[in-house]
């Protein structure tokens, strides 16, 4: 069995259509057997072939993507990551958490560039950035002190506004 994903990049789509060139130049296989073996349907092989009589390979090649040019040009993306790594406090803001809103602000300040933040997820992820880095522990943290607060301290708090939701009246 050929393993078939169910999505295929730019490049993978022009091997498959350049493959489809081959297989109908050699006239040995039909259009029809052509399709089973790639996994595509038999029209598409039929506009393959159609394009490739009319101007050639190049016509099955990949054209360049229309779409929206980059807001951030390739030489501004190294320093937006160094800005991320050096931290959301570095940036002024007044925790070491990095959000999407706040990647937003600080791409608007440093470059004068909009995005979305529901996108921005996306695009970092493009760059190779992952903003889920566990949370820096405090030094002082003193895990002994915490377990014990936990098991002494927390079932006397919890019991207390227990009791005191039981006698409020509303």
């Amino acid at each position: 069995m050929t393993w078939k994903p169910t999505t295929y990049t730019r490049h993978q789509l022009e091997e498959r259509r350049l493959e489809a060139a081959r297989l109908l130049k050699q006239r040995r296989l039909s259009k029809s057997l052509i399709a089973k073996r790639l996994g595509v349907s038999r029209a598409a092989v039929s506009q393959w072939a159609k394009r490739l009589r009319s101007g050639g390979l190049r016509r099955l090649h990949s054209r360049k993507s229309s779409g929206r040019p980059a807001q951030l040009t390739a030489h501004q993306k190294p320093p937006l990551l160094r800005l991320l790594k050096r931290g959301a406090l570095a940036a002024g803001f007044p925790t070491d958490r990095w959000t999407l809103r706040r990647i937003q602000q600080m791409i608007k300040r440093a470059f004068d560039v909009s995005y979305h933040p529901d996108y921005l997820s996306r695009f970092l992820k493009k760059l190779g950035w992952s903003p889920q880095y566990p949370a820096p522990r405090a030094v002082e943290r003193n895990d002994k002190l915490v377990e014990a607060w936990l098991h002494h301290e927390w079932p006397r708090i919890k019991k207390s506004a227990s009791n005191r939701r039981r006698n409020c009246v509303v």
